[in-house]
């Protein structure tokens, strides 16, 4: 018999896991499906101002860029993932000012992006 670990938890990481590994062998299209279905799933299970949620928003902010989807990557964060970490972690929070340095290295990589953008 097999075990099969019914702990969700245990089971997002591991999709997590699987998502990153997709993405380095180039199925980034993939690994985009499964960072948003993670991200939605730890929204409904923890609440959007949980440090796993936050972070899971945060890879799936990555995984957009990559596929060079900026302006989504950059809603996501700026309307969704920075205030919960806000709110919830601290402007000084290690991970809260990662978010900061990803939105604005993702507003300075993004060829269409404005002067405007930039100024947010």
């Amino acid at each position: 018999r097999r075990y099969w670990s019914h702990d969700d938890e245990a089971v997002r990481s591991a999709q997590t896991s699987l998502a990153n590994c997709l993405a380095e062998i180039g199925r980034k299209d993939e690994a985009l499906v499964l960072h948003r279905d993670i991200y939605s799933r730890r929204v409904a299970a923890l609440g959007a101002s949980h440090e796993d949620t936050i972070v899971s928003g945060l890879n799936l902010s990555a995984c957009m860029q990559i596929l060079d989807l900026w302006d989504e990557a950059a809603t996501l964060l700026r309307d969704q993932v920075l205030p919960e970490a806000r709110k919830s972690l601290g402007d000084d929070h290690d991970l809260t000012l990662g978010i900061n340095q990803n939105l604005a290295a993702g507003l300075a990589n993004n060829p269409d992006r404005t002067r405007d953008d930039l100024l947010e």
